[in-house]
């Protein structure tokens, strides 16, 4: 579920409104997008992946929503982490040729 915009690293390009599928965000003119319907949130990471300043946190395995703490998750390397890990970064992009998953594979 998403958890949080950061507003200190959001540049409110809107994009997250753009990519959500379940119509997540509001933009708000002048400044940043807000998480208006957190409930219809299905975790699909699309707003995470696709913010270009690591400004979104969004929680796996949470039913309700809960109270983060930004600077921990900056410090622990958290924001960002999912673009990180499937190479969606600059400094990540060599390890696009080891991910596997469009493979499928169906049980014999």
């Amino acid at each position: 579920m998403i958890e949080l915009i950061s507003e200190e690293r959001c540049t409110s390009c809107n994009i997250c409104v753009r990519v959500c599928p379940t119509n997540v965000f509001d933009a708000v003119e002048g400044g940043i997008p807000v998480i208006a319907r957190q409930q219809d949130c299905q975790t699909c990471y699309m707003c995470e992946l696709y913010c270009p300043s690591d400004a979104m946190f969004v929680a796996a395995d949470v039913a309700v929503p809960q109270t983060v703490d930004e600077q921990r998750l900056a410090d622990d390397g958290v924001l960002g982490s999912y673009r990180r890990a499937i190479g969606w970064t600059p400094e990540t992009r060599a390890q696009r040729s080891h991910d596997r998953s469009f493979l499928l594979t169906s049980p014999h």
